[in-house]
């Protein structure tokens, strides 16, 4: 049987290739490397992946996921958020309330505040004796 011929690319991508680290000054051999472009590149794609995912998972389980627009508005925290809007609100309006009443009894009690009756004065003529 005949051998299967590779394309170029795939040729140039499994060539290997040597990588030498060495010291400056006695030109002695640190570290070597056989690698083949593939390889660099595998290299370089898992550290991209791993640094998104590392990425992604800091940003979904930090704090950090209530800056991205719309992640942090589930339903049950509006839901809650509206109940404390309306408790806050109402607990105002019966501040509010208690603030007038103290407010008119002070004045009722040192003597300041205008009496007003809230009844109208009728004219009535006075009794006349009717003799018959």
């Amino acid at each position: 049987m005949a051998k299967l011929e590779l394309p170029a690319g795939l040729k140039r991508l499994r060539s290997r290739y040597r990588l030498v680290v060495m010291n400056d000054d006695t030109y002695e051999e640190v570290v070597t490397f056989r690698l083949s472009r593939l390889s660099v590149y595998s290299a370089f794609s898992m550290v991209f992946v791993i640094l998104v995912g590392l990425t992604t998972a800091l940003i979904i389980f930090t704090p950090l996921k209530y800056y991205i627009p719309g992640a942090g508005s589930d339903y049950a925290s509006v839901t809650a958020l509206k109940r404390l809007q309306y408790r806050v609100d109402s607990v105002a309006r019966e501040d509010a309330l208690k603030n007038q009443y103290i407010l008119g009894l002070k004045k009722a009690l040192s003597g300041e505040a205008a009496i007003s009756l809230d009844t109208t004065q009728l004219d009535i003529p006075p009794a006349t004796l009717i003799s018959d």
